[in-house]
């Protein structure tokens, strides 16, 4: 029988407190049933899921497109900092925006050096290499080196 995904989740949590980036991407596609797994987790731990799309939008709203690629990375460890522990987060595409200027994996590792991170990540992990959206797509990342803990959904 397969381990359940919240015990793997629960036993990469722990092996990241030991690692210099402590994040979680529980990976998977769009309709796998992350954000379920992500409040399930949440519920256990006694925390809640920060929608990132919803808490940034409204806190970039009113910058200037040059304001907002510069303050994102304070702006979303102050997100973080306000979380209870361990931070969950879902709903990122926002970090992914091309017009934002960020590298959205390095963005959730910075936020993960003094805390334990839970992220959804809406794409594939081959055991080689990360990725978001398909090739040709505006916001595709790929990433051949991935310093964080990774759970599919699909395993």
């Amino acid at each position: 029988m397969a381990e359940p995904i919240h015990n793997k989740i629960k036993r990469s949590m722990q092996a990241a407190e030991g690692l210099y980036y402590r994040l979680v991407l529980l990976v998977g596609e769009i309709g796998s049933g992350k954000t379920v797994v992500l409040r399930d987790m949440a519920d256990d731990l006694g925390t809640s899921v920060i929608n990132i799309n919803l808490e940034l939008s409204s806190k970039l709203l009113e910058l200037t497109a040059r304001q907002r690629s510069l303050m994102l990375p304070k702006i979303l460890d102050q997100i973080a900092d306000k979380a209870q522990s361990p931070v969950v987060m879902d709903n990122l595409e926002i970090l992914f925006d091309k017009d934002l200027k960020q590298d959205p994996l390095r963005l959730l590792q910075g936020i993960s050096r003094n805390r334990t991170v839970v992220v959804s990540w809406n794409g594939t992990y081959t055991g080689e290499k990360l990725l978001y959206a398909a090739p040709g797509h505006p916001e595709y990342r790929r990433y051949d080196s991935v310093d964080a803990l990774i759970v599919c959904m699909e395993e």
